[in-house]
């Protein structure tokens, strides 16, 4: 990344002598590993605990509340994601991370001790509070300790430890809840997150400005207020009261009021959690657009793939994870090639073709029908994921790459809360297109009673919703210019 004189630009030069300082002195390999722990941590734990929930009920009861135990933990997960990210541009990332794995590791303990659902819902959240230091943390030290060149494939490690999570959580959930007890799915994080925060201790050292910093609390309680509110409405539009309802116009109103005052907030803090200027550059605005709309996709294919294949294809549920974790194999393997891509044609360009390609999976979702074959959906998430990989990568590393160290973590937090966010948006919208199709009220267990012909159809529909998302992620990624400064566009 060169300027018009062959100089390194200005934020570049700072952020390759910042990365030498810092990489000196911490062994990667080490670090790397245990970054590759801390994320295993949230990524099994997203995917273990879904085969056990039948064990759970029968031991906690508290049916009609289960459902929170997703839900609590991406909210909680979201709104801290942010906050977390501008505290480890303050006070560095290695607090941040230790204090994140703490918070992870805390949750889990309390989880298997919970002794009914409304229990294990609280500490459920203190799990996802962990996430959300844990997730946008882990992602900016990547930033810190390697080059451009290197950054993508050393991601392409990480989005690997997804696909190795989604298939070994769901195994070891049924093997715990089968021959042990539900509560080893929460017992087991402990072990594994007191390494990856020993081998981070040890291995992993950093300058940081200990000067004085103002903490915008201001800032920090609007923002948690205002998302709470705006993913609450959102996850439970349609499931505690219906869209058009007051408890869904006020709840979604004040937390768009609460957004307004915290933008007014952060015009005037001296070190505002989220700086205005996220908003105002244009590779920065494309890149979370971009991720907004990865995130609005993933939960489409996440939650309908697997409901498809077994209600519609009549597999049993093992198949229909299995075709699902196909698109979590093509992700990582274009994520840990797109270096290469990137380096020759830019980020915009890569991330172009990436969205083609996962554009070009979604309308091979819309193809699928009742005679369809379980390799024909695997073919379709694998190629679905290719595309994801060779979007999500380069559009990461492009904004952190625009921005020094000083900056970095906020610019990853607002990547991934913009993810987190997208993931809420798309619960909301084919939630509602499924539920309007078939006819009921609802959420989240559309297939209950639901007959294949007419299930069919309405999965049909959101296939479509997300072919759509996928045009609009191509959008998302023009809008990013061809260069940029500090970063290949």
């Amino acid at each position: 990344m060169q300027s018009g004189d062959g100089e390194l630009s200005p934020v570049v030069a700072e952020t390759e002598v910042r990365r030498a300082d810092v990489g000196l002195r911490s062994e990667r390999g080490p670090v790397l590993l245990s970054i590759m722990l801390g994320v295993g941590l949230v990524a099994i734990d997203s995917t273990i605990l879904a085969t056990a929930v039948p064990s759970i009920v029968r031991d906690l009861g508290g049916f009609a509340q289960f459902p929170w135990l997703f839900s609590i933990y991406l909210l909680t997960a979201a709104v801290s994601t942010p906050i977390f990210a501008k505290f480890s541009d303050i006070h560095g990332r290695k607090p941040v991370m230790l204090i994140g794995v703490a918070l992870f590791v805390l949750g889990s303990i309390l989880c298997g001790f919970a002794w009914n659902m409304t229990a294990l819902i609280v500490f459920r959240g203190l799990q996802g509070l962990g996430a959300g230091a844990i997730q946008p943390t882990s992602m900016t030290i990547i930033g810190d300790l390697y080059s451009l060149a290197e950054r993508a494939k050393v991601q392409g490690y990480v989005a690997s430890v997804w696909a190795m999570s989604a298939v070994v959580g769901p195994t070891l959930g049924g093997v715990f809840s089968d021959f042990l007890t539900w509560r080893w799915i929460f017992f087991v994080n402990v072990p594994l997150g007191a390494l990856a925060a020993w081998m981070l201790f040890r291995h992993f050292h950093e300058d940081v400005n200990r000067g004085r910093h103002t903490i915008d609390v201001a800032g920090a309680v609007l923002l948690t207020l205002a998302s709470t509110m705006l993913i609450f409405g959102l996850l439970e539009g349609g499931v505690l009261w219906s869209w058009l309802s007051p408890w869904s116009i006020g709840v979604l109103g004040v937390g768009v009021l609460l957004l307004a005052a915290f933008v007014g907030v952060e015009r005037k803090a001296a070190e505002p959690i989220v700086p205005g200027w996220v908003f105002r550059r244009r590779l920065l605005v494309g890149a979370n657009l971009t991720n907004l709309a990865v995130g609005v996709m993933l939960i489409g294919l996440t939650s309908y793939v697997p409901l498809y294949v077994q209600d519609v294809l009549g597999t049993s549920a093992l198949v229909a994870g299995s075709a699902l974790a196909a698109l979590t194999i093509g992700w990582p393997i274009s994520a840990s090639l797109s270096g290469r891509i990137y380096l020759k044609i830019g980020f915009r360009n890569t991330s172009l073709i990436g969205s083609v390609i996962a554009g070009a999976g979604a309308v091979l979702l819309i193809l699928l029908n009742a005679g369809s074959s379980v390799w024909w959906v695997a073919l379709t998430c694998f190629v679905i994921g290719l595309g994801m990989g060779l979007v999500a990568s380069p559009t990461l590393v492009a904004a952190q790459s625009s921005v020094d160290w000083s900056s970095r973590g906020v610019v990853t937090g607002t990547s991934m809360f913009a993810r987190s966010m997208g993931s809420a948006v798309g619960i909301a919208i084919f939630g509602a297109i499924a539920n309007a199709a078939i006819g009921t009220q609802s959420h989240g267990s559309t297939s209950n009673g639901v007959p294949p012909a007419i299930l069919e159809p309405a999965l049909h529909q959101v296939f479509v919703a997300a072919a759509l998302v996928a045009v609009l992620m191509l959008v998302a990624v023009a809008i990013m210019p061809r260069r940029a400064p500090g970063a290949l566009a």
